[in-house]
């Protein structure tokens, strides 16, 4: 098995086991999740709700099929700060993912996957963006069109 650290460079180990089969684990080690797809689609989410959830200017996020994310260790609690219900590690509080309601899909924490496993797309909900991010990705104002948006984009 190989070790991969995650984006935020946990000491924790993340294990990559087959190309669609990942374990990954929260900042203090106690909550394990098991990814078993490859992600729908990679983004940073500017929103209000995803900022003050995450404490930063955006957050990274990996879509994935609700079926494919299991908690397979650990006690987690889930929290719904203003539309979104999150699920955290009941012991360090580390943010795991998010599951919009009826949409059958989890939005995992992009910080808690390998490096090698977050290659982000686009950046969305721009237009409630507190920081310009000057990279090659395109800048959704709301959301690209295949998300349901209008595919306006921002100018930065």
């Amino acid at each position: 098995m190989e070790k991969r650290n995650s984006v935020f460079g946990a000491k924790s180990p993340q294990t990559e086991r087959e190309v669609n089969d990942v374990a990954i684990d929260c900042r203090c080690g106690r909550t394990l999740l098991q990814l078993t797809s490859e992600s729908i689609v990679q983004f940073y989410c500017h929103c209000d709700d995803c900022r003050a959830v995450s404490g930063g200017a955006f957050s990274p996020i990996a879509l994935f099929p609700s079926d494919s994310v299991s908690v397979v260790g650990g006690e987690t609690f889930t929290w719904t700060y203003k539309t979104l219900p999150r699920t955290r590690c009941s012991v360090c509080g580390t943010l795991l993912f998010g599951e919009p309601k009826g949409s059958g899909m989890r939005g995992v924490s992009g910080f808690l996957l390998p490096l090698s496993r977050f290659r982000p797309m686009f950046h969305i909900r721009c237009s409630s963006a507190v920081l310009a991010v000057d990279d090659a990705l395109p800048h959704f104002k709301d959301l690209p069109a295949s998300m349901g948006g209008s595919d306006e984009k921002v100018g930065w």
